[in-house]
C-alpha cells in the first residue's frame, strides 16, 4: 500500500480537488491511503473561532459562518445536485461543533483548540472523499481519530504506537482506496487531540509505519525539496535525493517542506519519502531514503521567523552552570517554548526560542526573579547546512547579527 499526502493549498478550492482527481488518475489510486488537511487557510479561520470563543463570545457565530460559506461555496461547484448527502454531512459536522461550544465546560485553550479545530479535517475529507465517490471513483471515509490514539497533550500529543498499530491494522482495508484526515488523534476518553500544527505529514508517516507502506508521496505546490523557501530566498534549487538523516537535519532546523516528526517513523522502517507537485505530478521531485553519500552538494537556507532571543545573565556575577541550566530549561518545558538554539558563557547564556503556544510573558517573570533578561522579540533565525562563505555573507548583508554560531556543516544566526 502506498500513502498521499495533500496539504491545504492542494485542496483550498473545487479547481484544486479536481487537480486531485487528475494526479490521482495519472499516477494511480488502487491500494492507495489519502491524508488530507484542511482546505486552504481554514486552519487558520478555526483557530479564529477559538480566540473568539475566549476572548469574545458574540464574534463567535461570524466566524463560523465565515468557515461554513466558504465549504458551502465548494460544495455548489462540485454537486450540483443540492439534495446531494454530502450537504447533510457537512451540515452535521458544523452542527457538532455548535454543539461543543454551546455545552462546553473546560477552561482550557488547548483542549478546546483541538476539539475544534480538527473539523477543518473532518469537513475536508467528507468533502473531497463524497466527489471522488460521484464521479465513480469508490473510496472508503475512514476517521482517523478512530486509527491514531495518543495521549492527552493538546495541541502536541504524543502517539501511542502499539495502540494505532492494533487500530490501523484492524480498520483499515489495504485492497481498496481510502481517504482520511491528517493532523488528528484522539486520547483515551476519545477526545480529539492533535498532533502539532502541519501535522497532517507527520500523520501519513504513522499511518504508513503502521501498514508497513511501501512509500509515502507529500504532493506539494513545489517541485520537491528545495535548498531553500522559494518565498524567501531567490534562485532554490531541487534536491533530487537526499538521505534520510540529511532530511531530519534540514527538518530539525525547520524547513518547512517536510514536518520535523515526519522522517523518524519512516527511518526505522526505511519507507521511502517522495515530495513531488500536484501541478506536475509526472516529474519526478525528490526522494528520502537509506543511503550516505547523497547529502546536498550546495548550501541549504532555512529561516524561522518570528522567534524570541533572550540572553540571560547572573545578578551576582556568579556562573550560570548545570543546576541553574537544569532550572532554567524546566522553565522553558512548563511555558511550552521550544528550543531551536542555545548559547552560553560563563556568566551569561543566549536562547533562541519559539513562542507558538504563547508562554512567553510568565515565563519573563519567573526569569527576572533570579537573571537580569534581556529579551528580543520578533527576531529571525536563519540556518545553513553546507555553508561557505559566500552563503554567510549573503545572509549578513545588511541585517544586525545578535548571536552567531558554527559548526562543522552548520551555521546559524539570528538577525534583526
Amino acid at each position: 500500500m502506498r500513502v498521499f499526502k495533500f496539504g491545504g493549498a492542494s485542496v483550498k478550492d473545487a479547481d484544486a480537488i479536481k487537480n486531485v482527481v487528475n494526479v490521482l488518475q495519472e499516477v494511480g489510486y488502487n491500494d492507495t491511503l489519502v491524508v488530507i488537511s484542511a482546505m486552504g487557510k481554514i486552519t487558520n479561520a478555526m483557530e479564529k473561532v477559538v480566540e473568539s470563543y475566549f476572548n469574545d463570545k458574540d464574534a463567535v457565530q461570524e466566524s463560523l459562518q465565515e468557515v461554513m460559506e466558504y465549504h458551502n461555496s465548494i460544495l455548489l461547484d462540485l454537486f450540483q445536485n443540492p439534495n446531494h448527502p454530502v450537504y447533510g454531512k457537512v451540515k452535521v459536522l458544523f452542527e457538532e461543533v455548535k454543539g461543543f461550544l454551546a455545552w462546553n465546560k473546560s477552561p482550557k485553550y488547548a483542549f478546546v483548540y483541538d476539539q475544534v479545530v480538527c473539523y477543518g479535517e473532518l469537513l475536508s475529507t467528507t468533502i473531497v472523499s463524497a466527489y471522488l465517490n460521484e464521479i465513480g471513483i469508490s473510496n472508503t471515509w475512514l476517521d482517523v481519530r478512530t486509527l491514531i490514539k495518543t495521549d492527552s497533550n493538546n495541541r502536541d500529543a504524543q502517539v501511542n504506537w502499539e495502540r494505532s498499530q492494533q487500530e490501523v491494522v484492524s480498520n483499515v482495508d489495504i485492497s481498496k482506496l481510502n481517504i482520511t484526515q491528517g493532523f488528528l488523534g484522539s486520547d483515551d476518553n476519545n477526545f480529539t487531540t492533535t498532533l502539532g500544527r502541519e501535522g497532517s505529514d507527520y500523520s501519513a508517516a504513522i499511518l504508513a509505519y503502521c501498514l508497513n507502506a511501501e512509500s509515502v508521496t507529500i504532493w506539494k505546490d513545489v517541485p520537491g525539496v528545495l535548498n531553500a523557501d522559494p518565498r524567501n530566498f531567490e534562485n532554490a534549487q531541487l534536491l533530487d535525493k537526499i538521505s534520510y538523516r540529511e532530511a531530519i537535519e534540514l527538518a530539525f532546523y525547520g524547513a518547512s517542506v517536510i514536518h520535523p516528526k515526519t522522517l523518524q517513523p519512516l527511518q526505522r522502517k526505511e519507507i521511502p519519502l517522495k515530495v513531488k507537485s500536484f501541478v506536475n505530478p509526472k516529474n519526478k521531485g525528490t526522494t528520502v531514503g537509506k543511503g550516505a553519500g547523497i547529502e546536498p552538494k550546495i548550501p541549504c537556507f532555512i529561516v524561522k521567523k518570528d522567534q524570541v532571543l533572550l540572553k540571560l545573565s547572573s545578578l551576582d556575577f556568579s556562573f550560570i552552570v548545570e543546576d541553574n541550566i537544569s532550572e532554567i530549561f524546566k522553565l522553558f518545558h512548563d511555558h511550552r517554548l521550544k528550543v531551536d538554539l542555545i548559547q552560553n558563557s560563563a556568566i551569561s547564556f543566549s536562547v533562541c526560542l519559539d513562542n507558538k503556544f504563547r508562554g512567553l510573558p510568565p515565563l519573563l517573570e519567573e526569569l527576572k526573579r533570579k537573571f537580569k533578561v534581556v529579551c528580543h522579540e520578533d527576531v529571525s533565525l536563519y540556518t545553513i547546512r553546507h555553508f561557505n562563505d559566500d552563503s554567510v555573507k549573503s545572509l549578513q548583508n545588511g541585517k544586525s547579527v545578535l548571536v552567531e554560531q558554527r559548526g562543522k556543516e552548520t551555521v546559524q544566526l539570528v538577525v534583526k
